[in-house]
């Protein structure tokens, strides 16, 4: 449901915990234990933060694709890019090209 075990809440709850599991293993001030009962609460919390951020933008951009289907077409964005193959030596300019006139 709130994706727990996905690399971006574990990520998230690392970087929250990150002060207290550097306290604990560099610079061995806070008890090992503590640190990681910290990394345990952060990730709940950070699945709940993500939860929130993915159910605000889950429909982001299909508003776009609602309006073109309801006026019959392609939507916007999704036409084929059209591009030219050009083969050869480039056109030297001529003198002319460059006087006004």
């Amino acid at each position: 449901m709130f994706g727990l075990a996905r690399f971006s809440t574990l990520f998230l709850a690392l970087a929250i915990a990150s002060p207290a599991l550097y306290a604990a293993f560099v610079k061995h001030t806070l008890d090992l234990q503590t640190a990681l009962l910290r990394l345990l609460i952060a990730v709940p919390v950070a699945a709940i933060m993500l939860g929130v951020v993915r159910a605000v933008t889950r429909d982001y951009g299909k508003d776009r694709l609602r309006r073109a289907d309801k006026r019959g077409g392609p939507p916007a964005g999704s036409e084929p890019v059209r591009a030219e193959a050009v083969t050869g030596e480039p056109m030297q300019r001529r003198a002319a090209d460059n006087e006004p006139g």
